[in-house]
């Protein structure tokens, strides 16, 4: 009817023009930033600091200028949070005048941006080049159009020069609110087109997410930049820009179905009246736009898809001029978080130029509580009565504000009592501590888990080297760094009923009354290291979350140089190959199971690194991510997937194949079918202790030495890579032959093996280097310290605990021992067949200074060499 088409005329408009006229100074210049939304990585002085960065202003020196000279590389910078998502198509800088008296400028400089504040993004113009040019001198203002534009909430700006020189900037963002609510959208990569030889490449070419397996995810692109496609799409708008620039294409038979699947995530839950889809037409060349659209939604992230789908079809037969136009497409009014679309095609081939959305905020929860008390459920909450439409008039219903303005009330008093309630908090543990550092001697202190913070404090009064005056937080299950930030040390944080839980000494008296002494060792004496014992360092690394939610592998950052970078994608495994056998453990993203592959000859791209007799089911091991996993979750499997891949050796679990075409992600590895290491040995006692028994299975010393040469081998192989594994144990390795694994944390079985920390994060502590409990400080240093452990069980054949005799806290506080180094640090004593030398090779992988353990190439060596003759 007259008034849907206007509607519908008028959203295009109003698209069409607002990117243009999308250009609003944001207020650094005017003061509409507050100084508190403008910070910096550092200052040359009170007077240069971020908040005098403001474009055309002179307050303080003028600019913002860095501490210290910027390098060609650049990693000083300026920061402006916007607090809300904004569209920004423009910015401005300007050099530092001062009256005349200045003479810094930024002949060039970087752009960074950021929608949530965790992952930054380098802007690129639309031929890919990073920096951007600045200024010629100290007073003019340079614009720079952001093409494509920027949809972000934070904006760095980070000055560069061609040689070591100082700098100093003021600058101006402009653009309008992001309106539209829209964060990412997720979507298959485009399709090369071939038209008389020549190539039009349809892809996404401005998109700013990953791009994994043929997906492109967590990230804006072409579909929202405002540009609209002409009739003709060889043709572009752009000038200097390759035929196709304009669309997004997908070719059906490339696509290999029958639909182009597009995910579209939003900020907050929105009601959505209409989506508007620009799609061109030319179908003498193949190409149509789509002939009906299916549309899932999904309320809020944690809440189920909508079913049925909502479908809407294209009419064909209206649509017979070639020209490229804006499909509109009603969604009835339905709320949603996230919308999943179907585009179905109608020929060959369908390109899309823009998608946008007319729709408005709402609160959810508070309209589905409104409109539920007074109605009969429904799968759709009645948001007629708390969403006006366009010209008509609506009663207001004051009851309803009155509540929502008391809800308001009792929120903000209850937010004022929790800061109070954090301030009092702070003072009086800062008075504690300050009595504390007054009064405690150093040989009174104790170190303990910080109930707080999850931070272990360590106060100590003698001069270490700054590298062991710090403080780490622990990593827990959403730690995402191999390390914490670096403090100067305070004073003890100590649980209340703790009780001291080490040796008494001549000089104090027993910790408790009836308290049996520890058993005593001393100091042990480190054995002569080969003179090409490596300093470890510690590397640039990332901690990699495997799908049962703990941290296993610490990786670095993968380059084109990396050893593997280069390795060929794992093949993608048919689901209905892989039979269900039992779940073998589950952890806070997923689940890891046990399933069988029947016939693994009939899947030529399986990669198992072992020969499967004819007829003989293959049985792996399959995690599968929860189709509910958060996005930071999703992204972390797929990383996982691409670094395990690179591990390759004949002492490491392989990683076979993925399923990461569709939900749920799934990874298959090899199966440890003869069950892992410490079930294996602790079924069996040594034969050398025992002799012949018909009764118990045994195990010799040679066989034990074997095994541990091959797990030296298989950690040989991660620190050769700068892995760093964070978790070694025997119930981390499978039997026969040895192969380094890391589904311990995820079985229940081995929980007593971990501490956890305050319900959340869990740690193998008896595992576990001094400086991995004090400062989160894992290495492949911490890997040797771990692998000593693993060989203490394997020469005790895992009959019991490392350190049975102290619980949780206490080997706590033997961290702290090894901390202070007064000598009273418990070592594990010698195994009973354990030869004088291999327990010196022990004692040196627990040595106080990570730089003086041996590396696991030393370590093998002496496994295969001189461990054997020891007997």
């Amino acid at each position: 009817n007259g008034d849907s088409f206007l509607e519908s005329l008028l959203c295009v408009c109003v698209c069409v023009s607002l990117f243009p006229s999308c250009r609003y100074a944001l207020g650094m210049e005017d003061g509409t930033i507050p100084d508190s939304d403008i910070t910096a990585s550092s200052a040359w002085s009170d007077s240069t600091e971020a908040k005098h960065g403001r474009l055309s202003t002179g307050e303080g020196d003028g600019a913002w200028c860095p501490a210290g000279a910027v390098f060609p590389s650049g990693s000083e910078y300026l920061q402006v949070d916007l607090h809300t998502l904004h569209f920004l198509s423009l910015v401005g800088t300007q050099g530092r005048h001062a009256d005349g008296h200045g003479q810094e400028f930024a002949r060039s400089y970087l752009l960074r941006y950021s929608r949530d504040g965790v992952k930054w993004i380098t802007w690129k113009d639309r031929w890919g080049q990073e920096v951007v040019s600045g200024n010629e001198n100290t007073y003019d203002v340079v614009l720079k159009d952001l093409g494509p534009p920027i949809v972000a909430r934070m904006v760095r700006f980070y000055p560069l020069a061609d040689r070591v020189m100082s700098v100093c900037l003021r600058v101006e963002l402009y653009g309008c609110v992001w309106n539209d609510g829209l964060k990412a959208y997720t979507a298959p990569v485009g399709h090369v087109m071939h038209l008389s030889g020549m190539p039009v490449y349809l892809n996404d070419s401005t998109y700013d997410g990953s791009i994994e397996q043929g997906m492109q995810f967590g990230g804006l692109g072409q579909l929202c930049d405002g540009v609209l496609g002409g009739d003709d799409f060889i043709q572009t708008k752009e000038l200097r820009v390759w035929p196709g620039y304009d669309y997004l294409g997908w070719s059906r038979e490339a696509l290999g179905q029958g639909s182009v699947d597009i995910e579209f995530h939003f900020e907050k839950t929105r009601i959505f009246h209409t989506m508007q889809v620009h799609s061109n037409n030319r179908h003498t060349q193949g190409v149509r736009v789509f002939s009906k659209v299916e549309c899932l939604f999904k309320p809020s992230i944690l809440q189920p898809w909508s079913s049925p789908a909502l479908t809407m079809p294209v009419p064909l037969e209206d649509l017979k001029d070639p020209s490229s136009r804006p499909i509109s497409l009603p969604l009835g009014g339905r709320p949603a978080q996230i919308l999943r679309c179907k585009f179905f095609f109608a020929d060959r081939w369908l390109l899309i130029s823009e998608i946008s959305f007319f729709s408005d905020f709402i609160n959810f929860l508070l309209t589905h509580t409104l409109s539920s008390s007074s109605s009969p459920p429904s799968p759709w909450p009645d948001f007629a009565a708390v969403t006006p439409r366009a010209g008509l008039p609506v009663a207001k219903d004051d009851s309803s504000n009155t509540a929502i303005l008391i809800g308001c009330l009792v929120g903000i008093i209850l937010l004022l009592l929790a800061v109070i309630a954090v301030i009092l908090w702070r003072q009086y543990w800062k008075k504690i501590l300050g009595k504390a550092q007054g009064s405690l001697s150093s040989d009174e202190l104790r170190v303990h888990l910080s109930v707080p913070s999850d931070n272990v404090v360590i106060n100590n009064t003698h001069s270490y080297s700054s590298r062991y005056q710090r403080i780490h937080t622990f990593p827990d299950d959403r730690d995402r760094e191999g390390e914490g930030e670096y403090q100067e040390p305070s004073a003890l944080l100590r649980p209340r009923d703790h009780r001291d839980s080490f040796p008494p000494t001549q000089e104090e008296p027993p910790p408790y009354p009836g308290s049996p002494p520890y058993p005593s060792l001393s100091p042990p004496v480190s054995p002569p290291l080969p003179p090409s014992v490596p300093h470890y360092a510690e590397a640039d690394i990332v901690s990699l979350q495997g799908v049962s939610g703990n941290n296993t592998y610490a990786v670095p950052a993968l380059t084109s140089s990396s050893p593997g970078a280069d390795a060929a994608p794992l093949p993608e495994l048919p689901r209905q190959c892989l039979i269900f056998k039992e779940k073998l453990g589950e952890g806070q993203f997923g689940e890891v199971h046990l399933c069988e592959i029947e016939n693994p000859q009939d899947l030529p791209n399986l990669e198992f690194p072992f020969n499967v007799r004819k007829g003989r089911p293959l049985l792996v091991a399959v995690k599968i991510l929860r189709p509910d996993a958060s996005k930071n979750a999703r992204n972390d499997f797929l990383k996982e997937v691409k670094i395990l891949s690179r591990l390759k050796d004949p002492n490491i679990i392989r990683l076979l194949g993925v399923c990461v075409s569709s939900d749920p992600l799934c990874m298959v590895t090899e199966y440890m079918e003869c069950g892992d290491l410490n079930q294996y040995l602790s079924h069996r006692v040594l034969l050398d202790k025992t002799g012949p028994s018909h009764n118990t299975p045994t195990i010799s010393y040679p066989a034990l030495i074997s095994m541990a040469s091959q797990i030296a081998s298989g950690m040989k192989f991660l620190s050769s890579l700068n892995f760093v594994h964070r978790d070694l144990a025997t119930r981390n390795c499978g039997e026969r032959p040895i192969k380094i694994a890391d589904f311990g944390m995820s079985r229940n079985l081995y929980a007593g093996d971990y501490y956890r920390i305050q319900g959340r994060a869990v740690l193998p502590i008896r595992w576990m280097a001094w400086e991995c409990i004090l400062m989160g400080k894992f290495t492949t240093a911490s890997d040797v310290w771990a692998f000593g452990v693993t060989l203490w069980e394997m020469l005790s054949v895992c009959q019991e605990q490392p350190y049975s005799n102290l619980t949780d806290e206490q080997v706590i506080d033997n961290a702290g021992e090894f901390f202070r180094d007064h000598g009273r640090q418990v070592y594990l004593s010698k195994p009973a067949v354990c030869p004088q030398g291999l327990y010196e090779l022990m004692l040196s992988c627990w040595n106080r200074d990570c730089k003086l353990r041996p590396s696991f190439a030393h370590i093998h060596s002496f496994l295969t060499e001189d461990a054997m003759n020891m007997v």
